[in-house]
């Protein structure tokens, strides 16, 4: 039985199949279902878990080395908002494009999760090193 880290075996199995290039996406509650590719579904409640609780989770084991988000995230939230995803992302270089350029990358991600984050366009892309 795990006592540490990532609990989740879903998400734990995901990560291990993550290789050099690689995507993943955390995604907010209302982000499109993919059916092409793997998605593991932790929403539970408004806001639990968020986007930036998970990949702070993932982040000591997974070696993020690029980051995508939608460019709309910029013009809906809020400077403060920003401002925290930008520490959540310090070190990673972070890439703002348009959301229906963003959802192009989509598909080539090992897989999603799914968070119950309701910040607008607070999906991320990370692609492993």
């Amino acid at each position: 039985m795990l006592n540490t880290g990532i609990l989740n075996p879903y998400i734990l199995s995901l990560l291990a199949r993550v290789r050099h290039t690689n995507a993943l996406v955390i995604a907010d509650r209302g982000f499109p279902f993919w059916p092409q590719i793997e998605t593991v579904d932790i929403s539970l409640v408004d806001d639990v878990p968020t986007v930036l609780e998970v990949l702070a989770a993932i982040r000591s084991n997974f070696n993020v080395t690029q980051a995508y988000m939608a460019r709309e995230f910029k013009q809906n939230n809020t400077v403060a908002t920003q401002a925290k995803f930008a520490r959540a992302f310090t070190g990673v270089p972070l890439e703002f494009e348009p959301h229906v350029d963003f959802k192009k990358r989509v598909p080539h991600a090992i897989g999603l999760i799914r968070t119950g984050d309701t910040v607008q366009y607070a999906n991320t892309i990370l692609i492993s090193g």
